[in-house]
């Protein structure tokens, strides 16, 4: 993409109120906050295994379900999301996520039957990416939507958080603490919201049924681009940020909490490189930044099926992995703002999510089951691998097509 003029750019930050600015934060923080929820059940994947004897394919499947759950979810909340806008579903989805919240912490842990009753309610937090698409995406202009975006989508560091404070949490003070802190925090969240955001003014809304509006969506050429290199590039990070804990535990042997620290230092990369994912993408074009970012997914699963140490290529390869997958989520929503009509933005953003979510729910799956019959991980890295260059294949060609139909052709790359 061609750089803009002076005037240009002084036109763009004029339309950018402070209002809008404010707006995207509480929508981060929103965000970050169901994320923090949706993810509690992750780094207690090995106490889980350890306590209530789960076979890997169980302890997968725990880890894996509010993924799934959450993921499909976008799909009606995205299109709900077009129809009521973000002030009624953000108070909405938080409010409805500290249900399941409180039920793990207090009663829901005693099973792995009560534990995946549990998990499946608390995918709810996970559908407020839908939310908030369509919401920052409605109060930003498009030469900016990409940076709007790619900071919105940083709120998915919540993961980060539940890495980081669940395991001590639980170990200084027991299994309760995380889930209350947790859901007290999503009642503040839920109230403030109802407080203070607004949807953007002039905001288009859909006329049509619910039912027609998703069938008008999944005959969009974009959805379904946008839907499998979402599968790949934030399905890839949502399943490292749920198993890497048991990869890193049972491949290398480094304890617990070890483990969840290394996954909150790959979750933040990933995060922080998202909203420079969509910087670029304004300035450089989407496939652009997909096409290097699938590259260097390609290059860092082939060399991490190898299991090298992690000191230094193994640890280099995760990271490069999460700059990447960070980079390359950014780079797909800029592309969905880039060409997906504006009062379909939600319902684009639902499928496409939920491409992503079932796209973090099917490796821990397949990990888990091909250690228990290998006893190695390398055949699932190797799988990823191929499906990046699947992807990057498709961006070169169907995707690159579509830019170019879409934009002026000195912003088709």
């Amino acid at each position: 993409m061609l750089q803009p003029s002076s005037k240009q750019n002084e036109a763009t930050a004029v339309s950018v109120s402070g209002r809008a600015w404010l707006m995207l934060t509480l929508a981060t923080v929103g965000f970050a906050v169901n994320f923090w929820a949706w993810a509690l059940l992750s780094p207690l994947g090995p106490h889980f295994k350890d306590s209530l004897q789960l076979t890997s394919f169980q302890q997968s499947l725990l880890v894996a379900v509010p993924v799934v759950v959450g993921s499909l979810g976008r799909i009606p909340v995205g299109a709900l999301t077009d129809r009521f806008g973000g002030r009624v579903m953000f108070p909405l989805v938080s409010a409805a996520t500290v249900v399941p919240v409180l039920y793990l912490g207090l009663a829901g842990h005693s099973s792995l039957t009560t534990l995946l009753a549990g998990g499946f309610f608390l995918g709810i937090g996970g559908t407020a990416f839908a939310v908030g698409v369509p919401f920052v995406s409605a109060w930003f202009p498009p030469e900016r939507r990409g940076l709007a975006i790619g900071i919105f989508g940083a709120g998915m560091g919540g993961t980060a958080i539940s890495a980081l404070t669940t395991v001590k949490l639980v170990t200084a003070h027991g299994m309760a603490d995380p889930f209350l802190i947790t859901a007290a925090v999503l009642v503040v969240y839920a109230a403030l919201a109802a407080l203070v955001l607004r949807d953007a003014p002039g905001r288009t809304m859909p006329t049509e049924p619910l039912a027609d509006r998703l069938a008008s969506t999944l005959r969009l050429g974009i959805t379904w681009q946008a839907s499998a290199l979402y599968a790949v590039v934030f399905g890839g990070y949502v399943a490292f940020s749920v198993y890497l804990p048991t990869y890193l535990k049972t491949g290398y042997g480094l304890a617990q909490a070890d483990a969840a620290n290394r996954m909150a230092g790959f979750v933040l990369v990933a995060v922080a490189m998202r909203p420079i994912g969509g910087w670029l993408s304004d300035r450089i074009g989407p496939v652009r930044v997909l096409t290097v970012s699938l590259t260097v997914v390609l290059a860092g699963a082939f060399a991490q099926a190898f299991t090298p140490d992690l000191a230094p290529i193994g640890t280099i390869a995760f990271l490069a992995l999460a700059a990447a997958l960070g980079a390359g989520s950014g780079a797909v929503f800029a592309l969905v703002a880039l060409i997906a009509p504006a009062n379909q933005v939600g319902s684009v953003t639902g499928v496409v999510g939920a491409a992503g979510g079932l796209g973090g729910f099917i490796p821990p799956l397949v990990m888990g089951s091909l250690y228990g019959a290998y006893g190695s991980y390398a055949l699932g890295l190797a799988l990823l691998a191929a499906v990046a260059a699947a992807a990057l294949t498709l961006t070169g060609t169907g995707v690159r097509q579509s830019v170019t139909r879409r934009v002026p052709a000195t912003q088709a790359n």
